[in-house]
This record gives structure tokens, sequence and C-alpha cells, in this order.
């Protein structure tokens, strides 16, 4: 479902694939050959999202465009199920697994991996390359701080 928000439409080009249960509201841009799945929804609806091409957002994933922070998603870029990218930055060729958090600010360099249940905190810089590990948290910049699940003191 394609949704007009603020007098602004989604652009899908021919090349890209919008499944019938997924939503696009606002200022959303899709690059070539870009798929977005059942229940996924895209909305800008207080910032821009643009994805890149050959991305693929999984089914009942989240991708958020903020006012300060808008969601933008590279190429060739993973999306899993119940992902969600709120206000962020994946560089290219980043792999974001199921129920991974992103959140405002933070940014996934190129290559990076935001394994199941991961979640990379505001205004965080995961480097490119870093393989964050199931249900850890990456938090810090200009080079974020891995923590396991059991370091919340120290986070």
């Amino acid at each position: 479902m394609l949704i007009e928000h603020r007098g602004r439409r989604p652009v899908v080009p021919e090349s890209a694939y919008v499944a019938p249960t997924a939503v696009l509201c606002g200022a959303v841009v899709l690059g070539e050959r870009s798929r977005v799945l059942y229940g996924a929804v895209l909305t800008a609806e207080d910032g821009e999202v643009r994805a890149g091409s050959d991305v693929v957002v999984m089914e009942n994933a989240l991708v958020r465009g903020r006012a300060r922070h808008p969601a933008v998603i590279g190429d060739a870029v993973l999306v899993g199920p119940h992902a969600h990218v709120n206000g962020a930055t994946l560089e290219d060729e980043v792999f974001v697994a199921t129920g991974a958090c992103v959140f405002p600010g933070a940014v996934a360099g190129t290559g990076s991996e935001l394994r199941i249940h991961s979640v990379l905190h505001v205004n965080s810089v995961l480097p490119p390359g870093t393989v964050l590990p199931i249900g850890w948290i990456a938090a810090g910049a200009p080079r974020a701080r891995l923590f396991a699940p059991g370091e919340h003191d120290e986070l």
C-alpha cells in the first residue's frame, strides 16, 4: 500500500517489488530491484526514508524516518523480519538480522552485521565489517563498544 503523507508519495521504480500487505508512507524512495515484503512498513511521517538498489526489507520489519535523522539504507542491504530501523543509516552491504534494532543517529558501517536481537544504540557508530553478536548491544562514537547481554551496568 502506497500512502501519500504531507504531500509526498512513495517513489517505487518498476524493477522494485512491494508486497500487497506492505506499507510505504510519505517521502519513501526505493532503489532499483529493491523488495519490501509482506507486513513491512517504511514510514516517512517525520523524515525521509531512502533505500538504495538491491535492498530487501523482510516481513514485518519497520523502517522509520525521523525529522532530524532520515532513514538511509545503502545498496545490497538486508533488513530481516521484525527488525526496527529508526532514523539510522545502514551503509552498503549491511545485514540486519531478525529482531535487531538500530536507533536514531546510529550508523552501521559497510559490510557490518547486526545479528539476531542485537541493538545499535542512539548516535552510535558500528565500524565497517563489524559483527554485533546475537543479543549484544553496541554503543558509542566514533567507534561503538560492544556489550554482552549481561553487561548492562557497564553500558
